[in-house]
């Protein structure tokens, strides 16, 4: 049986395998950023919306959150964009969002869909 391997642990090992498509993924991003003519921080969380509209997977916010923290987006910034973009997404792309951010940095939202 192997291993299932989920959250920051699984970024970082895909980080460090011979990977030439998480390779060619950082390249894109990078190049987008710097046509974009945006600021790190609207760049980053314009990147998360869009996440968001297309229910990404758990690496995807992995991947853009851990950058938006690194840059000094206040994660504050990234729940106000959940709460901006959920009429227009909807709701459930919304609470799925949350559960993928969830599971891309492990941590516990038991009793988060209660509310």
């Amino acid at each position: 049986m192997t291993e299932e391997i989920t959250g920051a642990s699984g970024m970082a090992a895909l980080a460090e395998a011979d990977a030439p498509v998480f390779e060619t993924l950082v390249h894109m991003t990078l190049d987008t950023f710097e046509r974009s003519g945006l600021d790190p921080e609207t760049y980053l969380l314009a990147r998360i919306a869009a996440l968001v509209a297309l229910d990404a997977a758990p690496a995807s916010y992995l991947l853009n959150i851990g950058t938006a923290e690194q840059f000094g987006v206040p994660f504050e910034k990234v729940q106000g964009t959940l709460v901006a973009i959920a009429p227009v997404v909807g709701s459930a792309r919304v609470v799925s969002a949350a559960r993928n951010i969830g599971v891309a940095f492990d941590l516990d939202l038991a009793g988060a869909e209660e509310a």
